[in-house]
């Protein structure tokens, strides 16, 4: 299959220079899947979807134009890349577009030694059977009124990247996962929530009786919910929602938010803006990680690095061509599906984690929220003032009172970032580990 889909990059970069291109990369991707879910015990939808999809960027001076689709037939492919050229003469200049120079690609070819791997491929039943296990537990939970939906999926991704500065390489990855949906109480008292788990391979998964059993218990602890009072308080952002609060400092020492002058981090390279004793690691290389990859959208080596060490800021987040913009080095970072031209973004990331537990965590906070679930976003991006809708549980005297829902939380992520401080609960396996984070001070509204 890798080697179909060089043939098909190949294709593309050839009819690219035939029309007349200085310079191209091409992508191939092909996607296989499947998908059941179930409800009340019984299959209520079985999906499978297999496709392949190429994608085209050609360049001819500082001028360039994407192009893609899923028709692979040799006529179609030189009808693309003759539109690709015709569209890119018309295009404007851009001055950092480009790309790498030879002596800037990874030796690196393939994912050898990361286990992106599994195998083994579910059958529809094994999926079905996983689904109705987790049905089943969620169910049996005290409480449920019902299941809402309980799924099982498995896909499997190969992608493959070539250039005419020579690059050429490819990998595959793929995915199980489980989820389930549960809900307690009746009519306007009707309260959900959820559990799900997503790894490489089948063996690591959660198993179906404990991502059910999950998904009861929490709908249960939503019911009869209320508003919280209005003031300042302690915010817990329980561990499956704190990975968004540092997405906020990831977005915001992006390349091309920095290239653009519109980052509330625009200024701060070199400065704290997280507690002394933390730091924020992206490491491509983690084997048996989901996010995990051998090379960048540019055929660029990635590998371990910080972006925020002992609290201080070390450095953006850049492909090629912010990084010329910005007079500095790539970091490797390069991200990009078929459609269109590359750019920055992270993978794996870690935050060095605490020494106490979320239940401790509460137990210290005295009165205050934790939240586990965030819904819509107002984020100045010049400023980092943030507000979001929010709901959790109200603590009291260090132990959870009640449920709470329809409140909003604000601050500014500058000050918020500075006071973080994290649990130990951090599950390692995904891509973003990151602890329930603690932050004091904050604005919440209320009823």
């Amino acid at each position: 299959m890798t080697q179909n889909l060089s043939d098909l990059t190949e294709a593309l970069l050839s009819a690219a220079k035939r029309h007349g291109a200085d310079a191209a990369d091409a992508m191939a991707v092909t996607n296989d899947s499947i998908s059941v879910d179930v409800l009340k015990g019984a299959l209520e939808q079985a999906g499978r979807s297999e496709a392949t999809e190429i994608g085209l960027r050609v360049l001819i001076g500082q001028r360039s134009a994407s192009v893609s689709g899923s028709d692979l037939r040799a006529e179609t492919i030189d009808t693309m890349a003759e539109r690709a050229v015709q569209m890119a003469r018309l295009a404007p200049e851009d001055p950092y577009i480009g790309l790498a120079d030879p002596a800037q690609l990874t030796d690196r070819r393939d994912a050898e030694g990361l286990d992106l791997v599994d195998d083994h491929a579910p059958a529809p039943a094994d999926l079905e059977a996983a689904a109705a296990e987790a049905e089943a537990a969620a169910l049996a939970v005290k409480g449920v009124a019902q299941v809402s939906s309980a799924s099982a999926a498995f896909g499997r991704t190969v992608i493959h990247l070539a250039m005419t500065n020579g690059f050429s390489g490819g990998y595959a990855r793929t995915g199980h996962s489980l989820s389930c949906v549960a809900i307690s109480g009746e009519g306007l008292e009707m309260e959900r929530d959820y559990h799900f788990d997503s790894r490489i391979h089948h063996a690591d998964l959660i198993s179906p009786q404990e991502i059910g059993r999950i998904a009861g218990e929490r709908a249960i602890a939503r019911a009869k919910p209320r508003k919280p009072a209005t003031g300042t308080y302690p915010v817990l952002y329980d561990e499956r929602v704190a990975s968004g609060l540092i997405g906020h400092l990831v977005s915001a020492v992006n390349g091309a938010a920095i290239a653009r002058g519109a980052s509330w981090l625009k200024d701060a390279m070199g400065e704290a803006v997280l507690p002394d004793h933390l730091s924020l690691t992206e490491d491509p290389l983690r084997p048996r990680v989901g996010g995990s990859k051998p090379f960048d959208a540019e055929g660029l080596p990635v590998a371990r690095r910080d972006l925020v060490k002992d609290g201080v800021l070390q450095g953006w987040t850049l492909d090629l061509a912010t990084a010329r913009k910005l007079g500095l080095t790539s970091t490797g970072s390069a991200s990009r599906g078929v459609a269109g031209a590359p750019s920055p973004g992270v993978t794996n990331l870690a935050l060095t984690q605490g020494d106490i537990s979320r239940d401790q965590m509460i137990r210290d906070m005295g009165t205050g929220l934790m939240i586990t679930s965030l819904i819509g976003s107002t984020i100045n991006p010049n400023t980092g003032d943030y507000s979001r809708g929010a709901s959790g549980f109200w603590i009291e005297n260090g132990e959870i009172a009640y449920p709470v829902n329809e409140c909003t939380i604000a601050g500014n992520l500058r000050d918020m970032l500075r006071r973080i401080v994290p649990a130990n609960d951090a599950r390692t396996h995904v891509g973003r580990v990151v602890p329930s984070l603690l932050v004091d001070g904050m604005t919440l509204a209320g009823g």
